[in-house]
């Protein structure tokens, strides 16, 4: 049998990296954008991204441990995927449409997921929770920072 670390680091990877085969290839448009002078990051942001999600891949794998093969687990299983697959089509949709708002959109949704799995998973496990706690704090970073580009780009909000 395969193990479940294995099967979940591998979904995580899965999905993330399959969001570079649906990004679509014209990305001048959102490199054009008027960026905030505070957005000295900009080239961490992968980086911060890959930590997110491992600790995300751990989190789940903690919870899957504590009750394997419940239809609870399971259910949090489709959050945590759910909410990854919400992260990572915020650039791909983004660009799709070519616009900001719809960034901001996907943002909020996942801030509002990643609260509730957050929670749900807390009397399971607090050390899966706390591994949340990345998401918690840079996703608002993120979709405030796309609040910022609406302002600085309003043409292409």
């Amino acid at each position: 049998m395969i193990p479940s670390w294995l099967i979940i680091g591998a979904v995580t990877f899965l999905v993330a990296f399959g969001s570079f085969f649906i990004t679509p290839r014209d990305v001048k448009w959102f490199a054009q954008l008027t960026r905030p002078r505070w957005l000295v990051f900009e080239p961490l942001i992968p980086l911060i991204w890959t930590v997110i999600f491992v600790c995300g891949a751990a989190s789940a794998y903690l919870v899957w441990q504590k009750n394997p093969g419940s239809l609870f687990t399971w259910l949090l299983m489709s959050c945590y995927l759910l909410l990854e697959i919400i992260t990572v089509t915020y650039i791909p949709l983004m660009l799709r449409f070519r616009s900001l708002r719809i960034g901001e959109i996907i943002g909020s949704v996942g801030i509002i997921l990643g609260v509730l799995l957050t929670l749900s998973v807390f009397p399971i496990s607090r050390l899966a929770a706390l591994l949340l706690v990345p998401y918690l704090i840079w996703s608002p970073v993120g979709t405030y920072t796309t609040e910022e580009l609406i302002q600085l780009n309003p043409e292409d909000s």
